[in-house]
């Protein structure tokens, strides 16, 4: 806590014994004082102007300092007055900033003699103008026009699940150092042949999510680092790129997706290299299908999602906070109420580019690999996991009944 400003009426005192008694240290004893004390008092009333026989201060200037020379007797041979620049008014912080510390410069009496402040920007501020620049932007974005009925049935019973995960979108990756090429143009070709060959090998299920588990950009910002991290990256485009290409990818696939499913769910998991960019991308998405019932966005502020299709629980993290032995509890825990009443639950995950399943007392737990090819980081790192993407079909009572393994040499073939 700071200490509080001295009373004027103890500063007077010091002053009114140093005009009586004509020196400090007569002062100080008479006020049963200690001198450093009886110093600091009077050099307060100095600068309130509480000195009777001082010079006022020049125009701009306060008084900083009082000191007197005495002769052998302790009469005051000298008095000097030390002045400094006013100070200005109180410190407020800039607009929609905190006070987050302050550094002061002492001098060897512990008197300040300038201090620095230090500000950030209001969380609460920032996050209100985030939304509000969110919600302006929102507003203006054209809204899908309801895509045409399907002409043919769809089995009611059935849910096809497209899932997709890192795709890194941005990220360069140079065939000499990690045995592959990849670059925005080819993660996009990658990405709409999967999905147009797996659509074409599906059922003609009532119901599809689109399961984008996140990393769908290689980076979140015109830095080309982790946000968390703070990791470089190797990138191939400009972020403006990237985020067009990422639009459109997902335009495109929500609406070829419409054409072979009654119902699209689209789910874009929070991950860590593009937290940011999954949250406009949710809400972006939910805003542009806002008047088409046949597709659902979910804009769920959280890392954890959900799906429930009849007596099947669908569960989705992307893998950076909760490992795949560790998330089944946090699932069960967080939809308590969707895991009691289902019977079948399914957790999907990405984050480590590689294949694992594990059956849990609670669910099935799977990690699932990508279409992205390794980058340097990954080859020098020896992480050499395969690359593919799945598309899962699930019957509301019976649960997973098949799924379709693609990769990317299949498409080229």
């Amino acid at each position: 806590m700071p200490t509080p400003p001295l009373p004027d009426e103890l500063a007077l005192e010091a002053a009114e014994a140093f005009r009586v008694h004509g020196t400090k240290s007569k002062a100080a004893s008479a006020l049963n004082l200690h001198r450093n004390t009886f110093d600091s008092r009077l050099n307060v009333a100095a600068r309130r102007g509480m000195l009777l026989d001082q010079a006022p201060a020049m125009p701009g200037f306060e008084v900083a300092q009082l000191s007197t020379e005495e002769d052998e007797t302790g009469a005051i041979k000298r008095r000097f007055i030390k002045q400094k620049p006013e100070g200005g008014e109180q410190y407020e912080p800039p607009p929609g900033h905190t006070l987050k510390g302050a550094s002061t410069l002492v001098n060897s009496d512990g008197r300040t003699i300038q201090t620095w402040y230090k500000t950030a920007a209001d969380a609460e501020a920032r996050e209100k103008a985030a939304q509000a620049a969110l919600q302006g932007f929102l507003d203006k974005v054209p809204k899908a026009s309801p895509a045409p009925p399907l002409q043919t049935e769809t089995l009611a019973d059935l849910l096809s699940q497209y899932t997709i995960t890192d795709s890194h979108l941005g990220m360069l990756a140079w065939h000499e150092e990690a045995g592959e090429d990849y670059d925005l143009s080819i993660a996009e070709n990658l990405i709409r042949r999967f999905l147009t060959a797996a659509i074409d090998m599906s059922p003609a299920s009532e119901t599809a999510i689109l399961a984008q588990l996140g990393d769908f950009l290689h980076y979140d910002s015109h830095k080309s680092i982790t946000p968390e991290h703070q990791h470089l990256l190797d990138t191939d485009s400009r972020f403006q790129k990237v985020v067009r290409a990422a639009i459109r990818i997902l335009r495109w696939a929500v609406a070829r997706l419409l054409e072979k499913h009654q119902r699209v769910h689209v789910i874009m998991a929070d991950a860590n290299h593009d937290p940011a960019s999954g949250a406009w991308l949710r809400e972006m998405f939910a805003a542009f299908f806002e008047n088409e019932p046949r597709v659902s966005v979910d804009t769920l502020a959280s890392t954890y999602y959900c799906y429930e299709h009849g007596e099947v629980a669908l569960f989705y993290h992307h893998g950076h906070r909760k490992k795949p032995k560790d998330v089944d509890s946090v699932f069960a825990g967080t939809f308590r109420a969707l895991y009691g009443r289902t019977k079948h639950a399914y957790a999907h995950m990405g984050h480590k580019h590689a294949d694992e399943l594990l059956t849990t007392n609670l669910m099935k737990v799977e990690q699932h690999e990508t279409l992205a090819a390794k980058d340097a980081y990954a080859a020098n790192g020896g992480w050499l996991s395969g690359r593919s993407a799945k598309v899962i079909h699930y019957h509301k009572r019976f649960g997973e009944v098949s799924r379709s393994v693609i990769t990317p040499e299949m498409l080229a073939a």
